[in-house]
């Protein structure tokens, strides 16, 4: 049984009555320190990290390229010391 109504503008729970947008909220990347991450902006490393299955490691304060967000348990796709890499934001700092 279908517990959920679809509307034109929203949705709402058959049994509760709860109510709630058809475009969910777009999804909000923070760094390390809370900044809002977005598409184009420069970040950088705010600990070492080793590469898997490599023995190079990306330094503290590694500045990527204009970095792009993405969906998925890694939210940057960059390039840093010209290797293209997917990194989680809680490990880099967007650079002002």
């Amino acid at each position: 049984m279908n517990e959920v109504l679809t509307h034109e503008d929203h949705f709402e729970c058959v049994t509760c009555g709860h109510e709630w947008p058809r475009e969910q909220a777009a999804r909000v990347v923070k760094d390390a320190f809370g900044n809002p991450l977005a598409n184009g902006d420069v970040v950088a490393m705010v600990k070492d990290l080793k590469l898997k299955g490599s023995s190079q490691v990306l330094k503290v304060g590694t500045k990527s390229r204009p970095i792009r967000l993405v969906d998925g348990d890694h939210e940057i796709d960059c390039k840093m010391d010209g290797i293209s890499i997917a990194l989680k934001a809680m490990y880099v700092k967007k650079v002002q």
